[in-house]
């Protein structure tokens, strides 16, 4: 996987954002202003993307679409990037009559319950870096996978 992933720096480079280069380190710099989210199979993506690009993205937004259920794997993903609990944040969304709701649920308490606080669930950057919304009847459609990413932009870019 690339370091420095094309197409930040193509987006970046042509319009105007909080990059004041698209230097790799002038894209490290701007990470704070930057999100990543996926639903189903995009879901996976903003996985990938909090394993290999954690440089470049401060926010991550996967919903219904699990990569593990092994929450260590997933601490060790933070630890290996020099990373700590206190510089990303994941807003997680899944309805509970979506198909993949349980196992993306399990992938969430996983996590949850790594003993390190490599995870620490809140609805704030202060206490924490990981929120769950939990859609009470929701299932797996590109209407719910909108009502997701509105509120978790909402709440990131408030």
């Amino acid at each position: 996987m690339p370091t420095n992933p094309k197409a930040i720096p193509a987006a970046e480079g042509t319009y105007s954002t909080y990059a004041e280069d698209t230097t790799p380190e002038g894209l490290e710099a701007s990470r704070d202003h930057r999100a990543f989210c996926g639903f189903s199979m995009g879901s996976v993506a903003t996985w990938r993307t909090f394993q290999y690009c954690q440089d470049y993205f401060r926010y991550f937004m996967p919903s219904s679409g699990n990569l593990t259920s092994d929450g260590e794997y997933m601490a060790s993903l933070v630890r290996d990037s020099g990373h700590e609990w206190n510089d990303f944040f994941i807003f997680a969304a899944s309805g509970t009559e979506d198909f993949a709701y349980s196992s993306f649920k399990r992938q969430i308490e996983a996590m949850a319950d790594v003993s390190d606080g490599t995870f620490r669930y809140a609805d704030n950057e202060r206490d924490g870096n990981l929120y769950f919304l939990e859609q009470e009847g929701g299932v797996h459609s590109g209407e719910y996978a909108q009502e997701y990413f509105y509120n978790g932009l909402c709440w990131i870019w408030q």
